[in-house]
């Protein structure tokens, strides 16, 4: 599900996303905001924790990797991701997280709020998207659950006061909460590209539920070099872990103790005008309160979302996976027949939305039926799958037949931009979890059953992780076209810059983008702007050309392509 809300490339849908945005923030404004319309009550709502007890046990700095405090700890391991346990109650549980993260919620929340201020640069244009937020989440308070707003408002009290301008450090982190569902529901545009998938009987190899996804969400690379493996012990329902980061309590990938597993994939949405509950919320509730998929579905039933979103959500208590789709106004349960395999893309399945006109258009732009039945041969291959065949399917960087579609291209299962890669096998309780970079780092494995064996009053010092279980790395990192792919995102993000300021100081170096990534209609592309806005028509024509015979990701990238193959044919002529 990757989203390109704060990727700040010069691709058309998304240029167009904030424009149709922005034209609707403008519009609606002058009936909310100015108007006082609701926002107070949501500006002054607090949870009630006077029933709970605000005594915080000291936070002992065992060294610069490794806290802990009371029963809980945060550690890293020797790949790099952080270890965290927290327990108790909901106050309990958010004061814990966010003393323990307080300097990994710091960097997270400027990382993203400096890519929203790349976004919105004006001092004036600040200050109206910080009205404009506390306007359009004013009813957000109402949609989630007391337990999760008391969570989160422990975790916000060791919120930088750095950035107050935008909101006060709760309700900013509750906003933030939403900024998933926000990103999809920019983009009318489907810039995601997640692709899960389980299988179990005669599919997998020890016949048994087996699970596998990429986590595309995107907002620069600095996001993603502090991922958190978080488990938690809470006082009501169930034990669990999720992939998560600093300030974040929400669920995108996750496992608890009843061997039910939850990943969610965007789905096409509307730009809707009000937040109501964050998938990401409504996906944690299912992990920590349902032990099957019928109390899954119940749960998911019961909330109301403002976002169109697939929850895949596996059960090893029914021995298979369904697919939870939610919209504003749509439910549907999707399960296979007559198979024991689920795919699962960037398009609903389910009667519900077999006619809903989002959906038809989604598969017929965009890349999410190319990637589903790119999935579908990699499963047809195997015979039977295992965690570690399943790993070498999330890292398959080709396209349809083994066609080589170029390094970062979004009709791939890889990438090459995940905030990490994650499978789950339910009925043993183990998950594999990608180390950096993207999903090409080792997939370090937890054991559930032995993460949570004896944790009370025994803080770990070591790393939970089965270090005998783990999959290596990715042999590509050690070869010479992984050094041209990065090489080839830092000259291209230089010469996208270029091209938005019309300042071009690249003219002997853009060509190197076709040497670093020959097989990538982008690369093609951004040579033939180049040359077009150099005035270098021919040379234009040319490099177009390449590009728009390469495997372009969606139609309004197809149509981006022929635009300035066109403009570049008529100034020649």
């Amino acid at each position: 599900m990757r989203s390109n809300l704060f990727k700040f490339s010069m691709r058309l849908p998304f240029r167009a996303g904030i424009n149709r945005f922005s034209s609707l923030v403008f519009g609606i404004l002058f009936f909310g905001i100015f108007t006082g319309c609701g926002i107070k009550k949501s500006l002054q709502d607090r949870p009630d924790i006077s029933k709970y007890t605000q005594e915080v046990s000291e936070k002992v700095i065992v060294n610069d990797s490794t806290f802990i405090q009371g029963n809980n700890f945060l550690t890293k391991n020797n790949y790099g991701l952080w270890e965290l346990y927290v327990e108790g109650n909901p106050l309990e549980r958010g004061l814990a997280n966010g003393n323990l993260t307080q300097s990994l919620y710091y960097k997270q929340e400027k990382v993203f709020l400096n890519k929203v201020n790349s976004l919105v640069p004006g001092e004036g244009q600040q200050k109206f998207l910080a009205k404009f937020l506390k306007w359009y989440n004013r009813k957000m308070y109402q949609h989630i659950p007391e337990e999760y707003k008391t969570e989160i408002y422990g975790v916000s009290r060791y919120a930088s006061s750095e950035f107050n301008e935008l909101a006060t450090p709760y309700l900013r982190s509750l906003y933030l909460h939403g900024a998933h569902d926000i990103g999809h529901a920019l983009q009318d545009l489907m810039l995601v590209g997640c692709t899960s998938f389980a299988v179990w009987d005669d599919k997998s190899e020890d016949g048994n539920l087996l699970l596998g996804r990429n986590f595309d969400f995107y907002a620069g690379d600095e996001f993603a070099e502090e991922k958190i493996i978080a488990f938690v012990n809470p006082e009501d329902g169930h034990k669990f872990m999720s992939v998560t980061w600093g300030g974040f309590i929400g669920v995108v990938s996750g496992m608890n103790d009843q061997g039910l597993t939850v990943t969610i994939n965007a789905g096409k949405s509307k730009i809707p005008l009000m937040a109501k509950t964050p998938i990401s919320l409504v996906s944690r509730e299912i992990l920590q309160y349902a032990s099957n998929i019928e109390e899954a579905v119940a749960i998911a039933r019961k909330r109301e979302v403002f976002v169109s979103e697939a929850i895949m959500v596996g059960s090893a208590k029914d021995g298979k996976a369904v697919l939870i789709e939610v919209s504003p106004n749509n439910f549907g349960v999707y399960e296979v027949e007559n198979t024991s395999e689920l795919i699962c893309a960037n398009h609903f399945q389910s009667d519900t939305f077999q006619k809903d006109r989002r959906n038809l258009k989604t598969i017929e732009e965009s890349h999410t039926a190319y990637r589903f039945n790119r999935m579908t041969q990699l499963l047809d291959q195997e015979e039977k799958v295992n965690p570690t065949e399943a790993v070498a399917i999330l890292r398959n960087k080709e396209g349809l037949n083994g066609k080589e579609i170029g390094y970062g291209n979004e009709k791939a299962l890889n990438q090459l931009l995940a905030h990490h890669g994650i499978v789950f096998q339910p009925t043993d309780l183990k998950v594999w979890i990608s180390a950096s970079p993207y999903q090409l780092g080792a997939f370090v494995c937890y054991d559930l059953n032995e993460v949570f064996k004896n944790r009370t009053d025994n803080p770990s010092l070591v790393s939970l992780s089965e270090e005998n279980k783990t999959i290596p790395a990715s042999s590509f990192l050690k070869t010479e076209a992984y050094k041209n792919y990065e090489a080839y995102r830092m000259l291209e993000t230089a010469i996208e810059t270029e091209i938005e300021t019309k300042i071009f100081t690249k003219t002997n170096t853009v060509a190197a983008l076709i040497h670093l990534n020959p097989k990538y209609w982008k690369a093609h592309y951004l040579l033939g702007r180049y040359l077009y806005e150099t005035k270098k028509y021919r040379e234009a024509v040319k490099a177009l050309t390449e590009a728009s015979q390469k495997e372009i990701p969606s139609l309004d990238e197809v149509a981006l392509v022929e635009k300035y193959l066109r403009k570049a044919k008529r100034k020649i002529k």
